[in-house]
């Protein structure tokens, strides 16, 4: 064997790094596209620019606009499906599991703030379909399950699970999702800081249990 091909066989993997890399590069400078506009506004030529890659090396990986969407958002609902089958198959002690869910989906609003622009886009514009696309789901049904579990071992009261956890993602997002609005209604308090964000968890885990636990004459 030649020592070109020698060459050329170590520098495969540096290869695959780096377009794996370039990907995630685009992914992250999409998204943020998509969050500020939708699908329908979005720019390649914005994307492109964000990112220093050319559009044709756009357009190599992910073919289209659409085409780029669906992987933005395919990404985003397998990062959420990872975080929350991993709280419902730990078979924890359900009050500590939804505990943990609650805490998961109120540090992941704090970490994604901009995800809930692009979550509305997509109901506005798309009316969902690329969402329901993206397997984001999974995690809803993850937390249902704990809910389930909690009211099968009669630990929370007899709750619809489905309605239950749509109310409790709307606890944890409408924090980020409307901090905008609700910095001004005082000023004094950094709704964003680590400090504040934890205080949130804190207060939504107790809202939210002390609304699902039964009490101890129904036990």
């Amino acid at each position: 064997m030649s020592s070109s091909d020698t060459s050329k066989r170590k520098s495969k993997p540096r290869q695959v790094r780096d377009a794996e890399a370039t990907q995630a590069q685009i992914l992250d400078a999409a998204e943020e596209e998509f969050a500020r506009y939708g699908l329908a506004g979005a720019r390649i030529d914005a994307i492109a620019a964000r990112t220093g890659v050319v559009k044709a090396m756009i357009y190599y990986y992910f073919e289209s606009k659409e085409g780029l969407y669906k992987a933005v958002m395919q990404r985003i609902g397998s990062e959420l499906d990872t975080a929350f089958q991993q709280l419902a198959s730990e078979r924890l002690p359900v009050e500590e599991a939804l505990k943990a869910s609650i805490q998961a989906g109120i540090a992941y609003g704090a970490a994604y703030p901009h995800r809930g622009m692009l979550w509305f886009y997509e109901a506005v514009q798309n009316q969902g379909q690329y969402g329901q696309l993206s397997g984001w789901q999974k995690s809803f049904w993850s937390m249902t399950t704990i809910l389930e579990r909690g009211i099968a071992e009669g630990v929370f009261r007899s709750l619809d699970p489905f309605l239950t956890t749509i109310n409790i993602l709307g606890v944890c997002t409408f924090y980020f999702n409307a901090h905008e609005n609700l910095k001004y209604l005082d000023p004094n308090r950094q709704l964003l800081s680590s400090e504040a964000i934890e205080q949130q968890i804190q207060e939504a885990i107790n809202l939210i249990l002390m609304g699902a636990i039964a009490s101890c004459d129904s036990r």
